[in-house]
């Protein structure tokens, strides 16, 4: 949260209170809510959905939401220009279609893991760079500066981090092992 915060905080500073705001708290909420309605659905469904159909399940619940906000958008604003509904598309692409499926995909290997569970969402973070390089490289906006730097810094040494301690404690994953449900699909993966 820090770093992303430090490699915000030159574009916040442009902004008003309100707006920096409007901008944070739905981006908090999606943060907790992204992963836990993953969760939710891996829990209430089991195997019986696949990766494809749980991003679809998710995305078929939330678009009453997205419908709102589209309405609210166009009463107060007006339909998006060209430029912003090109970068609507990329980011749709990129993020809501590519990010998703490989990150569902990774929590789907990992479900029985409540610590590879926690580092799969962990890397959540690293969106913002990957958001950032696109900019860069697609949109042509200008170089990060020094505090954004620093961000950047702050994000990748938090996952370093997370990555050193919770990674190879062997007595940990053994106790994990020993708390998991054996069932006749682990049981036949042994054999």
């Amino acid at each position: 949260m820090a770093g992303v915060a430090l490699l915000q905080a030159d574009h916040a500073r442009k902004l008003e209170a309100s707006q920096v705001l409007l901008g944070i708290v739905p981006v908090l909420i999606a943060s907790f809510a992204y992963p836990l309605g993953n969760r939710k659905t891996m829990e209430l469904c089991g195997e019986r959905l696949d990766v494809f159909q749980r991003i679809l399940g998710m995305t078929l619940a939330s678009l009453p939401f997205w419908l709102i906000i589209s309405l609210i958008g166009l009463a107060d604003v007006g339909l998006p220009s060209g430029p912003q509904a090109l970068q609507s598309v990329i980011v749709a692409f990129s993020s809501g279609v590519i990010a998703t499926v490989l990150f569902f995909r990774a929590t789907d290997m990992v479900r029985s893991s409540m610590s590879g569970l926690a580092s799969v969402e962990a890397t959540q973070s690293l969106e913002v760079l990957f958001a950032l390089i696109g900019e860069i490289l697609i949109l042509s906006a200008p170089l990060p500066s020094l505090l954004s730097w620093t961000g950047i810094a702050v994000i990748i040494a938090g996952m370093v981090l997370h990555s050193l301690f919770s990674g190879h404690n062997p007595k940990k994953k053994q106790a994990e092992r020993s708390r998991q449900p054996h069932s006749a699909y682990t049981a036949g993966s042994r054999e």
